[in-house]
């Protein structure tokens, strides 16, 4: 049985490992992962068809915890914990949950002291005491009556007629004084573990399509940058097309990995003539997981010629690989009386929302299946990959977007060659 110290809106965890709000989905499955032997039975719980109109769940089975993690930026918004037999709860070292101590709300008064009067909700015959960060639902099965208030008493507990003996079946660890309206907080200090995460992405474009990113960079420490708090720095980076692999290490630092090509599946969709003969060189990829981006180097010239954008949503055979990078990128719009405008697409869009706005239809898909090795099945089926405007968006079943890849312009007085698609 886990042993955690609660911190009221902060976190909840142990010497080992630590919830708190604002950390990256990411980080959590991390822990899970690292403490599988003592963790088990976790549930993974989203919207298949609608991923962002519900919260994204991790569910603890066996300890009766659940992670709730905002649906659009996907940090740590809501710690629950609803079966309180199966862990042992403690504040500041003291413990108030356990097999030898009930949950009562004497045990609660005790621990955490007088609060303002609580809520009770007929409908789910709960009673919800709040503290700031903090809320205990008592279950009221065995009422007779609902809890009627005494104007005449002035605070705390003991405004309310409440039984002796009622316990808590749920506590919420979440930030600010409602549960309702409560959002994710901004990714705590200690959740950057060294890394850099992108606040946002803007595609820059020229005349014929995207020529390059600029990417609003967050970092935890001292420094050149713009203090957006004690030790919170923010700033910006920017990288092209044609850019060498030294430019890019040296606006963004290095990467998690570095992965070599050996093949490409989508070269028989090339129209050079050539596209069946095989390179002598690799071309290879940056991967910055905490930025959600891949940055493609061509193998002869080392320079970039492609990136890739990745949204990270739930279903995805790459899901928790990436951060969720949130960019925008203007569309070069060609109905009439549009000439010369464009429209912002963004990690939500939805791939029927950009047609219509291109005012053209997109020509039909490339069917993209994904899978580890030829005798595995991908459990979450294809993706369709369309292009548009030298950008080839991947598209889920669910009408999201999995990834955009943006390509450079074609080199003047030269082939496409192999690796490349048109």
């Amino acid at each position: 049985m886990l042993d955690l110290e609660v911190v009221p809106e902060r976190s909840l965890g142990n010497e080992q490992w630590e919830f708190t709000l604002g950390m990256p989905l990411a980080q959590a499955v991390a822990i899970l992962q690292k403490h599988c032997r003592i963790i088990k039975n976790v549930q993974v719980l989203y919207s298949e068809q609608s991923p962002l109109s519900h919260d994204l769940i991790l569910n603890l089975t066996q300890d009766g915890i659940k992670l709730l993690f905002d649906a659009f930026n996907q940090r740590l918004k809501v710690i629950e914990v609803y079966d309180l037999t199966k862990v042992k709860l403690k504040y500041c070292g003291v413990h108030f949950n356990s097999q030898a101590i009930a949950p009562t709300i004497e045990q609660i008064d005790q621990s955490f002291g007088a609060t303002h009067p609580g809520v009770y909700n007929s409908a789910e015959q709960l009673f919800h005491l709040n503290f700031r960060g903090l809320s205990f639902s008592f279950q009221l099965d065995s009422w007779t009556e609902a809890p009627k208030y005494e104007p005449n008493f002035a605070h705390g507990l003991a405004s309310l007629q409440i039984p002796h003996g009622a316990t808590v079946k749920r506590m919420f660890i979440y930030s600010g004084n409602s549960l309702q309206d409560t959002k994710a907080p901004v990714m705590p200090l200690s959740c950057f573990l060294g890394n850099v995460y992108a606040e946002n992405v803007d595609v820059l474009r020229d005349g014929t399509g995207p020529s390059g990113l600029r990417l609003r960079l967050l970092a935890a420490g001292c420094g050149p940058g713009l203090l957006a708090d004690a030790k919170m720095r923010v700033f910006e980076r920017s990288v092209y097309f044609g850019d060498s692999c030294q430019d890019v290490l040296s606006m963004l630092g290095s990467p998690h990995k570095v992965f070599y090509k050996s093949e490409d599946k989508m070269k028989i969709h090339s129209p050079s003539p050539h596209k069946q003969v095989p390179s002598k060189c690799n071309d290879y990829f940056f991967n910055y997981f905490t930025l959600g981006v891949d940055i493609l180097f061509d193998a002869n010239t080392h320079k970039v010629k492609k990136f890739v954008l990745h949204t990270n949503y739930p279903g995805h055979y790459n899901f928790n690989i990436y951060h969720r990078c949130e960019f925008k990128i203007p569309l070069a719009i060609k109905k009439e009386n549009a000439i010369g405008q464009t429209e912002i697409c963004t990690t939500y869009s939805k791939w029927d929302n950009i047609q219509e706005l291109l005012g053209h239809p997109v020509e039909k898909p490339v069917v993209l299946h994904r899978s580890s090795s030829p005798n595995n099945t991908n459990p979450f089926g294809s993706t369709f990959c369309f292009g548009l405007q030298r950008m080839i968006f991947e598209v889920m079943q669910n009408n999201h977007i999995a990834s955009v890849t943006l390509y450079g312009p074609p080199r003047p007085g030269t082939h496409l060659r192999t690796a490349e698609l048109p």
